[in-house]
């Protein structure tokens, strides 16, 4: 019986690891939660030791490919199908210096597996860092219904629209990144080279010093005396964030996080929401399976939280219930979500109901990232000059307790 590696959640909320056999992918997850585990990523042992196999041989992929890559093929890709090509001339045409290596590898492979009797859909499987989990069942839904042309339009349409959402979010993001990684290199370049000129003066005077400047003194005495510390400090730090939110459990609990965090919680919810949407609404609308398609669109949510209100609704239909049933119950799922939802459901225009709130949520993203922006930007500065604001009257008062002593 195949064996699949799996990471999962405890009931005491810590994150384990373990391998199970079982004779298919939900079969595993089946009895992972039999042992009272909340399945988090499951994999077959086999996919993995063939992944490891085809990077250490130089076979496969070779490498990753940029989205904006991957929406060109798959127009290209599209408008070649339609024409009549075959699918092998088609992919043969496109292998060329127009592609990275990356790219033109994996074509290579694609299409050696495809003479070798493979459909397209499963000669696409095995190159997990380009074609992704949807994108392998969006290709074989269109083969199986006979318009894959179709399919891979949609496919380049979704593509674009996940890249151009994921840049806006990013976008809000790091601008404020930005401004206080400059904030701290302003307040470090005051503290070395300005306060060490007013120490001295102040050292010639002879007097004490303000609460104030007797502080800012010291902080610069620290940094001149113990850089190796602070130097430490700033590369240490985000190190280890970026390492502990790389781990399955740091990243829980920073989606968690971030999601409450006000200005920016409401950005990442409306971006999920609407990933999961235009998700779920391209899978339904080729055809696949509806539980398939939630275990899909659940892992390209980007959202801990929203992720585990999408299981939920899995599990909801594998009852034999609604999608909407179990998002009533969440305060990251909008009502208007769930209404337009449970109205999909009801019609039989489920598909078309989710592309219209992925359409409104990517509309909302777009204006949210804006607005952001435009209001951190007078805040950021706010506290900028507020922090330079202290250092120059620190710095000033004992001149002026000089200048009130003389007078």
């Amino acid at each position: 019986m195949p064996a699949f590696l799996f990471e999962a959640k405890g009931p005491d909320g810590k994150v384990i690891r373990g391998e199970v056999e079982a004779r298919n992918e939900a079969e595993a997850r089946v009895k992972i939660r039999a042992q009272r585990y909340q399945p988090l990523r499951v994999v077959s042992k086999a996919a993995v030791k063939k992944a490891k196999a085809s990077k250490s041989s130089g076979g496969g992929v070779g490498g990753s490919v940029k989205p904006k890559e991957l929406q060109v093929f798959t127009r290209q890709f599209s408008v070649l199908v339609g024409a009549g090509i075959p699918i092998v001339d088609s992919i043969d045409a496109m292998i060329g210096p127009g592609k990275t290596p990356a790219m033109n590898a994996c074509l290579k492979s694609v299409v050696s597996e495809i003479e070798k009797g493979k459909r397209l859909a499963d000669a696409l499987r095995g190159h997990d860092k380009v074609f992704d989990k949807m994108y392998v069942n969006l290709v074989k839904a269109g083969e199986e219904g006979g318009v894959l042309d179709e399919v891979l339009q949609r496919l380049a349409a979704y593509i674009e629209k996940s890249v151009k959402l994921k840049g806006k979010i990013k976008g809000a993001m790091f601008y404020p990144v930005a401004v206080i990684i400059i904030a701290i290199i302003v307040i470090i370049g005051i503290l070395v080279f300005v306060v060490p000129n007013f120490v001295k003066m102040f050292q010639d005077a002879g007097k004490e010093l303000p609460a104030l400047t007797q502080m800012v003194v010291d902080s610069s005495n620290f940094v001149l005396n113990r850089w190796y510390i602070v130097l430490g400090g700033i590369i240490a730090i985000p190190y280890a964030l970026k390492t502990y939110i790389s781990t399955p459990e740091g990243k829980i609990q920073f989606d968690k996080i971030m999601i409450r965090v006000p200005l920016f919680g409401s950005l990442i919810q409306k971006g999920s929401i609407a990933r999961f949407s235009r998700t779920l609404s391209t899978l339904l609308s080729a055809g696949v399976r509806i539980i398939d398609s939630l275990d899909i669109a659940a892992s390209t949510a980007g959202n801990y939280v929203v992720e585990q209100n999408i299981l939920e609704a899995k599990e909801s239909i594998s009852k034999g219930k609604s999608i909407a049933e179990p998002f009533r119950k969440s305060k990251f799922i909008p009502d208007m979500v769930t209404q337009m939802i449970a109205v999909g459901e009801q019609t039989g225009a489920l598909d078309t109901m989710l592309s219209k709130i992925a359409d409104f949520y990517e509309d909302e993203v777009e204006t949210a990232a804006d607005a952001l922006t435009s209001l951190i930007e007078p805040l950021l500065m706010v506290f900028l000059g507020g922090i330079i604001a202290v250092l120059v009257i620190a710095m000033y008062l004992p001149i002026f307790d000089l200048a009130s002593s003389v007078g």
